[in-house]
């Protein structure tokens, strides 16, 4: 049975897409993903050697959330720094490399040189070309103390 499943696993790399499709649908019980070859391949010969071990992933899955509540919830992510989003209408102003840019809020979204954005993030890339926290980018991050470290 390990030779069968090994050769089957050693097999998929070279198999027309077609025949990898109709695998998969045999073998998860559903339309295979449009997803490239590699990953085709890669879910299917995973799944395959968990048939013939006889695993549930399932099983494995909620051990691993399980695990993941016990030993890191302690290591969960810093809560974010305190962001003041502007009321509706609000214009915010930002100069950079000498040039001045608006950005007015909406209900939902930013308005920035005519064009809608569901970020700040997406527009500070916009003006900059770089990857930019744009809450930050825009001075809308609030520190907790004064610039005399007082609270």
């Amino acid at each position: 049975m390990q030779n069968n499943v090994l050769a089957r696993v050693a097999a998929l790399p070279q198999m027309p897409m077609a025949e990898l499709t109709a695998m998969w649908e045999e073998v998860f019980q559903g339309k295979a993903p449009k997803y490239n070859r590699p990953y085709l391949v890669k879910r299917l010969a995973y799944r395959l050697q968990e048939i013939a071990h006889g695993i549930d992933s399932g099983i494995i899955e909620k051990r691993l959330e399980q695990y993941a509540k016990e030993n890191l919830s302690n290591n969960l992510r810093a809560p974010r720094k305190n962001v003041h989003m502007p009321v509706t209408g609000t214009r915010l102003v930002r100069e950079y490399h000498g040039i001045e840019h608006r950005v007015t809020v909406l209900d939902k979204g930013f308005e920035y040189n005519g064009a809608r954005y569901k970020s700040l993030s997406q527009i500070a890339r916009e003006i900059t070309g770089a990857h930019w926290s744009g809450p930050a980018f825009f001075g809308l991050i609030r520190n907790s103390k004064n610039k005399e470290g007082k609270e």
